[in-house]
Order: C-alpha cells, then sequence, then structure tokens
C-alpha cells in the first residue's frame, strides 16, 4: 500500500464531542483548563513523561482531562505520542497513521514522519502504517485540542491499538521507551475506565485501575483488566504506557481527578469513569 503522506485526517467528532467552532472550542478548553488549575490538589514533581486521560464528551469528561493538560507548559515538548484503542474498527496489531497530519476546528497538527519512520524500523510487523482504526475514532481526537492550546507548536505520532493483547502492550510499551529518551516527547494513553455500572460499584472498580496506575503497575493492571476486577477501555494504551514508564525507570504516577458521569449529570444509575493521571 502506498504511502499517503498528503493525506490529512479532518475532524470526524467536532461539533458531537467537543464545540465544531473555533473560537467556542478554544473558550471551552480554556475555560476547562483554568478550573482544573484552581481545583488542582496534588501538584506532581518531575517532568512529566505520560498523561492518561479520558476521551467522552467535553461536557462529561473534560473537566476531568484538563487536569492532566493544565499542567503542560508552551513548547514545553518537540512531539506527542497518542495511543488510543479503537471503538470502531479491529484489526490485529497496532496502525500508526499513515497520512500528513490530524486536522481539528483549531488548525492541522503534523504527523512527525520521522519518528513515525524511526517507530516502525523498532516495532516490527505486529505494527502497520495505515489509517485503520483512525477514521473515525474519537478517542485520540478529542486528546488534540488540549495539547494544540497547552503545548502550542508539536508534532504528533497517532497510534491506535486494533488489539489490546499483553504482548502488543509490552512491546509498544517498549518500543516507546526506546524512542523517548531524549525527553522531548509526552505520551498520552487515552482511555475511559468502567461503563454502565451504577455510581458505587463504578467507583469501587475505577479505584482498583487508579491503584495500579498510581504504582506504575502494568502487569497488575493487565492482571486486573483481564480478570474484570476493573474496566478501562483503553487499558492496553494505560498498560503501554506503564511499561514504557517501567523500562525507562520513571517509577512515580500521580493521579489527579478521578469521577464519572454521575457526577456530570446527576444521572447515577449507569455511568462511564474518568480519571486524570500523569508519569513523571
Amino acid at each position: 500500500m502506498p504511502k499517503e503522506i498528503d493525506y490529512i485526517r479532518p475532524p470526524s467528532v467536532a461539533g458531537l464531542f467537543y464545540p465544531g467552532d473555533r473560537d467556542e472550542l478554544e473558550s471551552t478548553c480554556r475555560k476547562l483548563l483554568g478550573d482544573a488549575r484552581t481545583d488542582l490538589k496534588v501538584s506532581p514533581i518531575g517532568k512529566l513523561f505520560g498523561v492518561v486521560s479520558p476521551h467522552a464528551g467535553y461536557q462529561y469528561s473534560g473537566y476531568t482531562a484538563a487536569h492532566g493538560y493544565s499542567l503542560l507548559k508552551p513548547n514545553e515538548f518537540d512531539r506527542v505520542i497518542v495511543v488510543s484503542p479503537s471503538h470502531r474498527e479491529y484489526f490485529d496489531g497496532i496502525s500508526v497513521f499513515s497520512g500528513k497530519s490530524y486536522s481539528t476546528p483549531l488548525g492541522e497538527v503534523e504527523v512527525d514522519s520521522e519518528l513515525r519512520e524511526r517507530f516502525l524500523e523498532t516495532a516490527g510487523e505486529w505494527v502497520i502504517e495505515s489509517r485503520a482504526g483512525h477514521k473515525a475514532e474519537h478517542a485520540l481526537e478529542v486528546q488534540l485540542p488540549f495539547l494544540q492550546l497547552t503545548l502550542g507548536s508539536f508534532k504528533l505520532l497517532p497510534i491506535v491499538m486494533g488489539d489490546q493483547k499483553r504482548r502488543y502492550c509490552e512491546l509498544l510499551g517498549k518500543v516507546m521507551a526506546e524512542l523517548t529518551l531524549d525527553g522531548t516527547t509526552l505520551v498520552v494513553a487515552s482511555s475511559d475506565l468502567s461503563h454502565y455500572y451504577d455510581y458505587d460499584t463504578a467507583n469501587e472498580l475505577d479505584s482498583i485501575c487508579a491503584a495500579d496506575i498510581s504504582a506504575v503497575d502494568a502487569d497488575k493492571l493487565m492482571d486486573d483488566i483481564e480478570s474484570r476486577r476493573c474496566e478501562a477501555c483503553g487499558g492496553g494504551a494505560i498498560s503501554a504506557l506503564l511499561y514504557a514508564a517501567q523500562a525507562r525507570g520513571d517509577r512515580k504516577a500521580v493521579v489527579l481527578y478521578h469521577c464519572n458521569s454521575g457526577d456530570t449529570t446527576g444521572d447515577k444509575s449507569g455511568v462511564v469513569g474518568y480519571l486524570s493521571a500523569v508519569v513523571v
């Protein structure tokens, strides 16, 4: 398959998951970021390596997501690797976007073609260069406006996991660890937590994920997800981030904020869990 080096991936969920108007989107994000700073109770010590961020509509999880993004500084990172699950299509392996850029109402985010080539050379045949998983996936896209407003200029490596099996998480973590040793690359793991349990049950399940993330324990998180002691639709993305952190020797993570949709809508009968965390 020839490389689609000129393809610009258009916004898929603008106007649905977040405002489609540029000015309204910027205003919404800046308010969420400002509110999160005011509420932030824990200030992590050390340089950020990774962020765990939810991916629901901004009206549900934007406030939670803003806690992690509010810690970023303009031009702090040259590039960002965003790892997302695939909600709309299954494929065996991991897909690195083959096009030129991702677009949001705030403008284009250029794909780091050099980092993509290094990633493909290092990873092996379990990674494909394609649009698979990228066409209408919201979980990656909703992270970008926050990154655009906080970091300013950066290049992107968009990765979608078609299969989140443990082996792929381990391999992805190892490759990301090798490619981020210069300290100029941020990794974002996109994931919501439990889905459609009552409020109290969701909090119990999600607290297990939070504890595993805080411990930077990728194997424990995979064990808990596989045994259904907790849930995370992007559990593979989070685990890959934690595997990368372990390989780099980064042993500190901070859960900044945790809630569920019952906290934002008032309906606590069947909720979705959200968490923002950083690895430093």
